[in-house]
């Protein structure tokens, strides 16, 4: 997806520093969130799309996004969540990731099992107390946060009317469509997530002229028209995901990041603490650009593999990785859940443009994330091999 914020969006970002829903911390100590802006406000420029950037140029930005756009801070967990080291994966597997790191150029990949480490390594120059940026990954995170905003009584459950939270949304294509219809991206309404096209929705959405109190996401979502009932049609739509952002934050009564600096940072233990990337209006963009360390991403897949126990509805994860969209008969075995890629095997993800992913195996209790810097935004040779690499491990 496109990143493009400029000079408008340190305007609209002025007044963030305190923006509502951020407790203020205790006396003496340090904020759980603060505001991060970039010393060069970024350029809009359609041509310096982060999609057209060089390999180099790219590099450097994925693993200090903070130098280049403004967002929302979250400091580490106050109790970070050790991973013991575990018994090494045999040779040959070693050999056969490190490959596939020199092949895709992946900054790092770490494999856990039992919450042990069995593998990691690191490429690119990449450091492990460095953070990496995660694209779509985010949307699992989005997806933990409805989650949570579910279990804490804030949204009544998946069935909820999107306009009951958004009113904003009566009278749009998204009128009529539930909150697991935006979750799944089945709410009917066309879409263009074409990352080659500047002409795209997803090219465009972020570069709409603010409206003075609107969330970009609404002012973009007016302009969509309908394509399908709703829950009929799957497509991939990452505005669905920044308008589910936007319904918990307008549930919980916070900013997406400070929900997450309690109901993922500190549960999961999260030892790099979290950058989240903001919108011209200042929102979080829920749909991409969270930025963590190789290990947290292993962090939150071992939180999620685990249940995420007092965060989320028991059961939670087992709904939001099921197959609520079957991509059979054209590819057997691969469907979409709540924001989570459904894989054959009984296993599920998350995964971002440019080589992010975090893969789960349930049944051998395995996380495996990686976080790279691939020639082009997407490859399904990539991700395949990949998965073949997980399914190795994983027997």
């Amino acid at each position: 997806m496109r990143i493009g914020l400029g000079f408008a969006a340190t305007l609209a970002l002025a007044g963030c520093m305190a923006s509502p829903g951020i407790e203020p911390a205790a006396p003496g100590a340090p904020p759980r969130v603060t505001q991060s802006n970039p010393a060069t406000p970024p350029s809009t420029a359609p041509e310096d799309s982060i999609l057209f950037w060089s390999a180099d140029r790219r590099s450097a930005a994925f693993r200090n996004m903070a130098g280049y756009f403004p967002g929302l801070d979250v400091a580490p967990a106050a109790t970070v969540r050790e991973l013991p080291q575990g018994r090494p994966l045999p040779q040959a597997q070693q050999e056969a990731l490190r490959a596939y790191m020199a092949r895709t150029d992946a900054a790092g990949l770490m494999v856990l099992q039992d919450g042990q480490v069995r593998f990691e390594d690191y490429g690119l120059g990449f450091r492990p107390e460095q953070r990496w940026t995660s694209f779509s990954v985010a949307k699992s995170f989005t997806s933990t946060l409805l989650g949570a905003a579910i279990r804490d009584g804030r949204i009544a459950g998946v069935e909820t009317p999107v306009t009951a939270i958004l009113p904003e949304l009566a009278g749009t294509a998204y009128d009529g469509v539930s909150v697991g219809q935006v979750a799944s991206m089945t709410s009917g309404v066309a879409w263009n997530e074409d990352y080659t096209d500047p002409e795209s929705d997803v090219a465009k959405m972020l570069t709409v002229t603010p409206v003075e109190g609107e969330s970009q996401a609404v002012t973009y979502a007016r302009t969509l028209k309908r394509e399908a009932q709703a829950g009929e049609k799957w497509v991939y739509k990452t505005l669905e995901t920044n308008l589910l952002g936007l319904l918990v934050e307008r549930a919980v009564g916070m900013p997406l990041a400070e929900y997450a600096a309690v109901k993922i940072v500190e549960p999961a233990g999260l030892a790099g603490g979290m950058f989240w990337m903001q919108d011209l209006t200042g929102g979080n963009i829920a749909g991409c650009c969270i930025s963590l360390r190789l290990a947290d991403y292993a962090r939150f897949g071992q939180f999620v593999l685990e249940g995420g126990e007092g965060v989320v509805p028991q059961g939670w994860f087992a709904q939001a990785t099921a197959q609520q969209v079957s991509f059979a008969p054209r590819v057997p075995g691969f469907g979409y859940g709540y924001q989570w890629w459904t894989y054959p095997g009984n296993t599920f993800g998350a995964q971002g443009i440019f080589g992010q992913a975090i893969s789960i195996v349930p049944e051998k209790r395995l996380v495996v994330a990686v976080v790279s810097n691939w020639p082009t935004p997407t490859s399904n040779a990539y991700r395949d091999e990949f998965r073949a690499l997980v399914s190795q491990i994983a027997e």
